[in-house]
């Protein structure tokens, strides 16, 4: 195998394909890429054997063939090389040889059949997406995603598909994240499918804030999104994702409506006295006005006050400020409401006068 090319065609795809690679590894062939060259071009394959990424690079092949190299060694060379350097690889035997200009390397390969892909996937449902909406959805809802959590359901964030719209829905079971998607998905009747924790961070890290199409599939082991010059596939979480509508309040008689900013900026600063462990802040509302406060094992504490549109009564409830912060952070509007009903209930947040995105908050003891 033999291909030339210029440092930065060569570089773009090794750093979409990188993140897959762990840098400890079990087996040593994942800490490398599959490059194959064929006449068209060369392709850079990257596994973890749960999530895949596949990115194509127009070059010069002047013969072809297929290795495994190693992956972060052969990107911090691309990365060193002066820009504009041409970089020619030739692979003999178990070594492949690099060379640009009057630098050479000399690397240690393992054979290409060694290297496992994931079975191919037969789409049961196919659709396309804007990358932007599509990006949106996730980064609005990733957060909430469980951390090695025992319920392994937890860990990933759940696509659920219908004719008119793409839902995603994350949980950690202190707090839950829903945003939709408006779309036109034919042949989709509810579908429910999981991609883990990993699989989403690689799909918020490669879709970029633009229209331009994203195709996705959905099989039953597998989620794959194709964008230009680049193939993802996620395996998918065997399991049953907990029934969230169930705990979307539904009975909230009180109502809170404040500026997001300045309800953010008061949390901020009142955090900073809350404990450090469980991040507990108190609110306390009348009518009209909202008073955060925050202590700590060390006797410190800070008071934020703060206009608000409230008619509801006194309530006093206690929450996990991080939880309230991702939330109002995740959120793009002016004004941000808050429907609660007393202190020992779900609080749910979102945009006044829609129900795009949603977030329930479990409140805490304090």
């Amino acid at each position: 195998m033999r291909f030339k090319t210029q440092r930065e065609i060569l570089l773009k795809p090794l750093q979409l394909v990188i993140g897959v690679v762990e840098r400890r590894q079990t087996l040593p062939v994942l800490s490398n890429l599959l490059v194959v060259a064929r006449e068209d071009g060369i392709s850079l394959t990257a596994t973890d054997l749960e999530v895949e990424l596949v990115a194509q690079a127009d070059v010069e092949v002047d013969q072809v063939g297929e290795v495994t190299l190693p992956a972060r060694k052969l990107l911090d060379i691309c990365r060193t090389l002066p820009e504009q350097a041409t970089l020619e690889i030739a692979v003999d035997g178990e070594r492949a040889q690099l060379r640009s200009g009057r630098s050479r390397f000399s690397l240690a390969t393992l054979p290409a059949s060694e290297f496992p892909t994931l079975d191919e996937i037969h789409g049961n449902l196919e659709f396309t997406l804007p990358q932007r909406a599509f990006r949106q959805v996730i980064e609005r809802t990733q957060f909430s995603m469980a951390q090695q959590d025992v319920r392994y359901y937890l860990n990933g964030l759940m696509l659920e598909v219908t004719p008119d719209r793409l839902r995603s829905v994350a949980t950690d079971g202190h707090r839950l994240a829903v945003c939709d998607c408006p779309a036109e998905i034919a042949g989709a009747d509810g579908q429910q499918v999981i991609v883990p924790r990993k699989g989403i961070q690689e799909l918020a890290r490669l879709l970029d804030d633009s229209d331009e199409a994203a195709g996705i599939a959905i099989g039953s082991n597998h989620f794959r999104l194709q964008l230009p010059q680049l193939r993802f596939t996620s395996k998918l979480i065997d399991g049953r994702f907990p029934d969230y509508e169930r705990v979307l309040p539904k009975d909230n008689d009180k109502s809170l409506i404040a500026n997001r900013d300045l309800l953010r900026q008061a949390l901020v600063r009142t955090s900073i006295l809350s404990n450090e462990k469980y991040r507990g802040i108190r609110m306390q509302l009348d009518d009209g006005r909202l008073r955060v406060q925050a202590h700590n094992p060390e006797q410190e504490e800070a008071e934020e006050e703060i206009e608000v549109q409230y008619g509801g009564g006194e309530l006093e409830i206690g929450f996990n400020v991080n939880y309230l912060l991702d939330a109002l952070n995740a959120l793009d509007a002016d004004e941000v409401e808050i429907g609660l009903r007393d202190s020992n209930s779900s609080c749910l947040v979102h945009q006044p006068g829609t129900s795009e995105c949603r977030y329930v908050i479990m409140p805490m003891r304090l």
